[in-house]
């Protein structure tokens, strides 16, 4: 029965594995694209300038400026790894109509291993999304807060949720079943390997969810 479990958790965290690095690839080949077509488009306007066009050269810097600002490019946090993750779920997020808001800034180097941080914040950030989807709220929201507090890694984050949940020991129920608690449990063993703390809490309308773990030596 062990070994099934165990067998189970490694095909979840290979399938999460898939689905990240998925979401990442798809953020690169848009950036890609915009880069590609850069040369195009100032080809295009330097024509409508030369031909004395300039009105057409305004509306083309109009569309390209609205089409810059609707699509989801790389976040800067100072960190390269974090700013993959988290852009890769703030474009799933988007897709589904929820709003993200997010306020970080991070040094380059951590203690903590890029698969470590997808890790913990893949999966706090997937049950976020989970819970917006399901929430009747009009307008879902994910606030994101991650900082350094001295050589601390501090991450807090608030998402919009149904009715208040129940806990089962030190996690809380979810209407998905099998190894939905899995993913959380891998998260909390990173951060107390590491020596920190991760903690939750339910209210109705609202799940929040914040680790603070040292980060530098």
């Amino acid at each position: 029965m062990r070994k099934k479990t165990f067998i189970k958790i490694i095909e979840l965290q290979t399938e999460q594995s898939k689905t990240h690095l998925d979401e990442v690839r798809s953020i690169h080949k848009e950036m890609r694209g915009y880069k590609h077509d850069f040369h195009n488009h100032l080809q295009t306007l330097k024509g409508y300038i030369e031909a004395g066009e300039s009105e057409r050269a305004l509306k083309y810097i109009e569309e390209l400026d609205y089409g810059v600002m609707n699509t989801d490019t790389l976040l800067k946090t100072g960190n390269v790894s974090v700013d993959v993750i988290l852009s890769a779920k703030i474009a799933k997020a988007k897709s589904k109509g929820i709003n993200v808001t997010v306020k970080a800034n991070l040094p380059d180097n951590l203690n903590i291993t890029d698969v470590e941080l997808s890790i913990v914040m893949g999966n706090l950030l997937d049950n976020a999304i989970e819970a917006c989807v399901q929430s009747t709220e009009t307008e879902p929201f994910i606030r994101i807060y991650l900082v350094m507090k001295s050589n601390m890694l501090y991450f807090s984050m608030l998402n919009s949720s149904g009715d208040k949940l129940k806990k089962d020991g030190r996690l809380f129920n979810s209407k998905k079943g099998g190894y939905h608690g899995f993913g959380l449990r891998r998260a909390e063993s990173i951060i107390e390997k590491h020596g920190g703390w991760i903690k939750y809490n339910s209210e109705d309308g609202a799940f929040s969810s914040e680790f603070l773990v040292p980060a530098i030596d």
